[in-house]
């Protein structure tokens, strides 16, 4: 089968299309034929090699979640069966869907309404899950409350802004790049979207928001953002990690919440699946539920072949993407 291989960890170039040999599931496993593998920012923090919270032992085929058809099950498997529409989540090591086929636990494997597709189900955990469990479960978002999210052109910022308005979010104010990006957000339900390249930003959220700041803020970025992002936070304010884009450690004095009776939680959607999966299983059929009745939009912003993860990569490394990119087999390079 055709797999995208990382030998070392570099740039996008990294990442080669080889043939290797096809998986057979073993107990409890289920081999999937891959119809799209999401590609997700955690990709490339893993093919840098940049810290993250699971090993990247090379070779690695990347690709946290995917969705395709059963192809076989292994022995004990009996929820699940061959021609079985499913998703799957990647979750103990967070590699594999950038192939044609793909182990997967069975307990990582959820079967899909049929009135979902491959593409956009593909992209529900790694970006739909956590915009949902960071605002909910981690952020504790209440109707009326106000919301900063960075990055709001991005695969979780997309779904951040449109489910913080599900959620019943009072003013929702989306952080990003340029002019362009930023337009996008306000157009998928932000009630504001500022520069949050510049120094000032957080005054900005303040201004928006009567002078307290956001009650909710996620913090995508690391290093110096996490400070501008405490001081856009409202007294009694949840500030949500759940990435370091910008490569660099945050400088965390705790006795800084005190005053204003504030909290700094961490996000790891692949920790929730391992230790509270009946929760995570719940905001998965709740965000699939919301595409469903199309109360919530997953932009697709671009389908390529396997060939394509260096593009993909190339584009989302450079802030340019607008929308998830998701990776199918099916597809023959040019």
């Amino acid at each position: 089968m055709k797999a995208v291989l990382l030998h070392a960890y570099g740039d996008a170039e990294a990442l080669r299309v080889e043939e290797v040999l096809k998986p057979q599931p073993g107990a409890d496993e289920v081999l999937i034929r891959i119809e799209a593998a999401s590609v997700n920012y955690a990709d490339i923090v893993r093919r840098r090699g940049d810290p993250y919270p699971l090993r990247t032992p090379l070779p690695a085929i990347l690709g946290s979640e995917a969705a395709g058809v059963v192809d076989a099950v292994g022995e004990g498997v009996t929820t699940l069966h061959p021609g079985d529409r499913v998703f799957a989540f990647f979750g103990g090591d967070g590699l594999g869907g950038y192939a044609e086929y793909a182990l997967a636990g069975v307990d990582n494997v959820i079967k899909l309404d049929p009135r979902l597709d491959f593409d956009v189900a593909s992209t529900l955990v790694v970006a739909g899950v956590t915009a949902f469990q960071m605002l909910k479960d981690a952020g504790r978002l209440k109707p009326g409350e106000s919301v900063f999210i960075p990055g709001g052109a991005g695969g979780v910022g997309n779904y951040a802004i449109q489910l913080a308005k599900i959620l019943g979010a009072g003013c929702v104010i989306a952080g990003a790049s340029t002019p362009e990006r930023r337009q996008q957000a306000l157009a998928r339900g932000a009630d504001h979207a500022i520069d949050s390249t510049t120094d000032d930003w957080p005054r900005e959220v303040k201004r928006l928001t009567g002078g307290r700041g956001a009650d909710v803020v996620l913090d995508m970025v690391g290093g110096a953002f996490f400070d501008q992002a405490l001081a856009a936070l409202a007294p009694f304010g949840r500030l949500v990690v759940y990435g370091t884009a910008s490569r660099k450690p945050s400088s965390f004095i705790a006795q800084r919440l005190m005053p204003m009776n504030q909290a700094v939680i961490g996000y790891y959607v692949s920790h929730w699946f391992k230790a509270r999966p009946d929760q995570a299983q719940k905001a998965f059929d709740t965000v699939a539920g919301f595409v469903i009745e199309q109360r919530l939009h997953v932009e697709v912003a671009g389908r390529l072949p396997l060939e394509g993860a260096t593009e993909a990569h190339r584009i989302m490394e450079a802030r340019q993407a607008t929308g998830k990119y998701v990776l199918k087999p099916s597809l023959t390079a040019p």
